[in-house]
């Protein structure tokens, strides 16, 4: 069995434990990307008898691609097309 537990810290009001095991780390990707989960602690992955601490690789994962407003701002609508189409083919390429 595998399954993640994202520690969220409230600050004063406290921390909470986030543990179900239906999510997925895509999920939990997804939530942090979404902002439903902030101020992270940790994230553990806890499979079989082991636990690994993965904060740093799915926040990393998680993270937006930054992209230059001077390459998408072109002077007219086919080359913003075109940048459009470039920028979302350097995404597809990203190393996992």
């Amino acid at each position: 069995m595998q399954y993640f537990v994202v520690m969220i810290d409230y600050g004063r009001r406290g921390r909470e434990a986030i543990v179900d095991p239906e999510i997925t780390r895509r999920e939990v990707i997804s939530r942090i990307v979404s902002g439903e989960y902030k101020n992270i602690s940790f994230i553990h992955e806890v499979a079989d008898r082991s636990v690994e601490d993965i904060t740093e690789d799915i926040l990393a994962e998680a993270a937006l691609p930054e992209i230059d407003l001077a390459e998408i701002v072109p002077f007219d609508a086919s080359e913003q097309a075109a940048a459009f189409d470039h920028a979302r083919d350097l995404r597809k390429h990203e190393p996992a």
